[in-house]
């Protein structure tokens, strides 16, 4: 996992709905920054997407930037392409970026390794949370509240220190290309 502390990495990667270009340093002038690895159709993460596309919808109020980037590879997964994201972004109104990491080069940056992996920089673009969206689970029974990331972004946006104690987040391994 990247470690506490270490500085936003730098990265451009295209947004799928917008075909614009997104770089660490579009977010500058922001509170801090959510970057969440998600896909189309690992059910961690449509068991989740609503209430975080709601907790994604909050950090941005809060003044914090916000992307979705997909690595997963479209060999083995066509239906996490771009075309398919756009789509998905748009029939689902995200106020965010849904971001493009073709080369992969990005996850590997970041040390992603599943989907969702959740990433939160603090205003000085400091790693302050790399987690679990909450304790629910496509079968657990828990219900889907986001309550761990919202803790750390309300930490965030407080300048106040999150919680070390952190959980890892559990989900679809990144469909890394062969």
């Amino acid at each position: 996992m990247l470690a506490l502390g270490t500085r936003l990495p730098e990265f451009a990667l295209i947004d799928t709905v917008s075909g614009r270009r997104f770089s660490d340093s579009d977010f500058k002038a922001k509170g801090g920054l959510l970057v969440v690895f998600i896909c189309n159709h690992c059910p961690f993460v449509v068991h989740i997407r609503h209430e975080l596309v709601k907790v994604a919808a909050e950090a941005l109020d809060a003044g914090l930037g916000v992307i979705a980037i997909n690595s997963n590879s479209v060999e083995s997964h066509p239906q996490d392409g771009p075309s398919h994201m756009k789509e998905l972004a748009k029939s689902e109104g995200w106020p965010f970026p849904y971001l493009f990491d073709e080369t992969q080069a990005v996850a590997k940056v970041f040390d992603a390794a599943c989907t969702p992996d959740i990433f939160l920089f603090d205003a000085d673009f400091k790693l302050a949370y790399r987690g679990q969206f909450d304790d629910s689970r496509p079968s657990n029974g828990k219900p889907v509240t986001g309550v761990d990331l919202r803790a750390a972004i309300a930490a965030v946006v407080a300048k106040a220190p999150v919680s070390p104690e952190q959980k890892p987040s559990i989900g679809c391994n990144i469909k890394w290309k062969s």
